[in-house]
């Protein structure tokens, strides 16, 4: 039996480009020789190789939320008129609107009570003013976004010293000025009417009558009653000398006169 022969028949050469092409099919099947072949297949490798991620985008900035914008008071407060305790109108309504602002819980009915009286006395001793229940220049600046005008004191004058003497002094003054119902002068006073008048003096603004001046303070002790505060009896109001002694414009004695507390007082009340 004849057997085939395994070798390659002699002078049968290998055809280099068949050969070339075979290579280049299998370095991604460029057809192409020598030189060129290597270069193609050295760029086959290139192609193969994965592509670089590109670098991630810097995250876009974010926008900052806006900062809170402070506002000043709804509406401007009409200072041309004091107001104090029996006020009403549209002037307090802003006032108790003006309050609530601050932290106020008022009805804003133009009506100035003593809730609204109270609120005045917080906002005063919060922020440095006279402790008088009184909205005037000091409050309303001080209410409209400004800052105490000149004059204005942190200190409630019948607190120091300087305000109790002066309380003290200007109702010494008056001794002996006759006794007039609903006046307020060296000419003539009644008892809130001496009141209003030695307030004055030391600058401090207080109701017109006995009632509402004992209502528009604070009731306090005797023991803690100094020079300058009040003492008051249901319908009579004096003010306290020191050492037991008022100084009150008596209707028994149709005068002003200093004398020792008498009778049976409901109560001593400080504006300090």
């Amino acid at each position: 039996m004849a057997k085939h022969n395994t070798h390659r028949i002699p002078g049968r050469a290998q055809n280099p480009t068949h050969n070339a092409q075979r290579a280049a099919r299998g370095l991604g099947g460029a057809a192409v020789l020598g030189t060129v072949l290597v270069g193609t297949a050295f760029a086959g490798s290139a192609q193969a190789a994965p592509a670089s991620s590109p670098a991630p985008a810097a995250p876009s900035a974010q926008t900052a939320p806006a900062a809170p914008v402070q506002t000043a008071p709804t509406s401007q407060l009409d200072t041309s008129e004091k107001l104090r305790w029996g006020s009403e109108g549209s002037t307090v309504e802003n006032l108790q609107s003006t309050l609530n602002e601050s932290g106020a819980d008022l009805s804003e009915d133009g009506v100035f009570g003593p809730r609204t009286h109270d609120a005045v006395k917080d906002y005063q001793a919060n922020n440095g003013l006279q402790i008088d229940g009184v909205v005037g220049p000091e409050t309303f600046g001080s209410l409209n976004g400004g800052s105490v005008p000149s004059g204005g004191t942190a200190v409630p004058a019948s607190s120091s010293s300087e305000g109790s003497s002066s309380i003290v002094d200007a109702a010494r003054s008056a001794i002996g000025t006759p006794y007039s119902w609903g006046d307020s002068s060296l000419s003539g006073m009644d008892c809130s009417g001496l009141v209003n008048y030695a307030y004055e003096a030391a600058g401090i603004d207080v109701p017109r009558t006995s009632g509402a001046i004992a209502d528009g303070g604070r009731w306090i002790s005797e023991s803690e009653a100094q020079p300058g505060d009040l003492v008051a009896w249901d319908g009579h109001i004096a003010i306290y000398a020191g050492d037991g002694q008022i100084i009150d414009a008596s209707g028994s004695k149709q005068e002003v006169v200093e004398r020792g507390i008498w009778g049976n007082p409901i109560g001593f009340v400080t504006y300090r």
